[in-house]
């Protein structure tokens, strides 16, 4: 008998429970998980962590290639990524938690990025793949990734640390000269062109994060 009790109280717990769920879900509730997304800088993968309520899969499938969009992206951040998972979510009437993992540590941002130009040889070559670190904690010594403002990206040393300025400088110290053949006023000449590798003060805040992997 009490066995038989025991079975119809936990049916009706079932029922209740059921019950609940279906008025959650009708009152336009959003179901709740964890998602962890983990990337390498060039590869992603999404995963929900709750058993109760399992993601659907086309809302990890797209949480996915936006993850690997702003992963790429170098003005994302962790907060923005975050963001944007919560709003792919919120389709599928879902609120999320949501953690990034890397070879760098939980929470922690890789960028993926390629050098171009010979401004840091011989530390970096042109057309060497670099991942990047994205944080604002770096030192005098450090290789970081920058924003310029008429060179766009640019990979340099940090040399000096002023206040809220840096100056980034090339670890190439060579001249390069050579010769082109320019059109003035309607004749050809031939001109020495002089380039010096690059050196610039910055703002801290244009500073992406720091060169982890080359």
């Amino acid at each position: 008998m009490k066995l038989k009790t025991g079975v119809i109280i936990g049916l009706l717990v079932l029922v209740a429970l059921a019950g609940s769920s279906f008025v959650v879900l009708s009152n336009g509730i959003h179901n709740s998980t964890q998602v962890t997304i983990e990337t390498n800088g060039t590869e992603v993968s999404v995963e929900s962590s709750s058993w109760l309520c399992p993601a659907p899969k086309p809302m990890l499938e797209e949480m996915k290639i936006k993850a690997l969009s702003d992963v790429e992206d170098a003005d994302s951040s962790l907060e923005s990524i975050q963001t944007d998972m919560q709003n792919i979510a919120s389709k599928y009437n879902f609120t999320v938690t949501v953690k990034v993992t890397s070879q760098f540590g939980d929470n922690q941002l890789p960028l993926p990025a390629t050098v171009r130009g010979t401004s840091m040889v011989p530390t970096l070559k042109d057309g060497q793949d670099i991942v990047v670190l994205k944080t604002s904690d770096f030192k005098v010594g450090d290789i970081v990734v920058a924003h310029h403002p008429e060179y766009h990206l640019i990979v340099k040393r940090v040399s000096q640390i002023n206040g809220s300025q840096v100056y980034l400088t090339s670890d190439n110290h060579n001249v390069d000269v050579s010769s082109e053949t320019r059109v003035v006023n309607g004749v050809s000449q031939v001109v020495t062109v002089t380039k010096t590798p690059l050196n610039t003060w910055l703002p801290k805040t244009n500073v992406i994060g720091v060169v982890k992997v080359y």
